[in-house]
């Protein structure tokens, strides 16, 4: 199925992508929004076809979203399978599990922290959870397009196979006793974040080999998924310290 992508960053990165090809540009007629020159000379350079339209044709493309006088049509995305990244990535095994997150935003933003840390890949479920779309595509920055997700039909299941290749299963949740910042994360580790107000499954979190919470001071007791999965992934960042390919010599 054809996925028309919006957005500077999501086209230029699409472009940029090794794992992609998109098909053709369309850009808004007229004067060109900053940024979009360098996605005209990218699409040339790979010998895409760049469009010029009226921005109504856009708005009625993109049912009015935010397209920023840009959108790239990409054949479908490329799902990975889980044994593919397992295969291995830079550094110390880090993946991110997403137990039912219904809002494509907070998809969207969780698959651009994870790309930002150095993750594997991101793990979805197929059912009663956000798929990749445009806004999600969107809300990543473009990041979908450069780091593996595996979308599975059983999340407990996955969790065992992580397990058997020696990854430390963590899930986050409120009520866990043991805080995030007083558990060593420099081990192969998968973290998995639950959905907005359920939190973790049951069946989830009997599969995980540790529970852990955010430290909260005020009177709200949660944070956003897509917050709360920014803050665990960069304290393994933050633990693991700067990879060598990434230290100035």
């Amino acid at each position: 199925m054809n996925l028309w992508i919006y957005g500077v960053n999501p086209v230029h990165e699409a472009l940029r992508s090794a794992r992609y090809q998109i098909k053709e540009v369309w850009v808004a007629g007229g004067r060109s929004p900053r940024g979009l020159e360098r996605i005209i000379r990218a699409a040339e350079s790979r010998g895409v076809p760049v469009r010029k339209v009226g921005r109504s044709r856009l708005d009625s493309l993109t049912k009015n979203a935010p397209h920023q006088g840009v959108v790239g049509l990409v054949d479908r995305f490329n799902y990975t399978d889980l044994d593919e990244v397992l295969q291995g990535g830079e550094g110390e095994p880090l993946l991110l599990v997403l137990d039912g997150i219904e809002d494509p935003r907070n998809l969207g933003a969780l698959i651009r922290t994870a790309d930002a840390c150095g993750a594997w890949g991101v793990i979805i479920p197929k059912d009663r959870a956000a798929a990749i779309t445009p806004v999600v595509a969107k809300s990543s920055a473009g990041a979908v397009f450069h780091i593996p997700v595996v979308r599975i039909a059983n999340i407990p299941t996955a969790l065992r196979k992580i397990k058997d290749r020696g990854i430390w299963v963590v899930g986050a949740t409120a009520e866990a006793e043991t805080e995030i910042y007083g558990q060593d994360l420099k081990i192969p580790l998968a973290v998995v974040i639950g959905g907005e107000g359920k939190g973790l499954r049951p069946l989830v979190k009997r599969e995980c080999d540790l529970l852990v919470s955010i430290p909260m001071k005020g009177k709200v007791n949660s944070l956003n998924a897509s917050v709360a999965g920014a803050v665990i992934l960069y304290e393994v960042l933050r633990q693991r310290g700067k990879p060598p390919y990434l230290r100035k010599p």
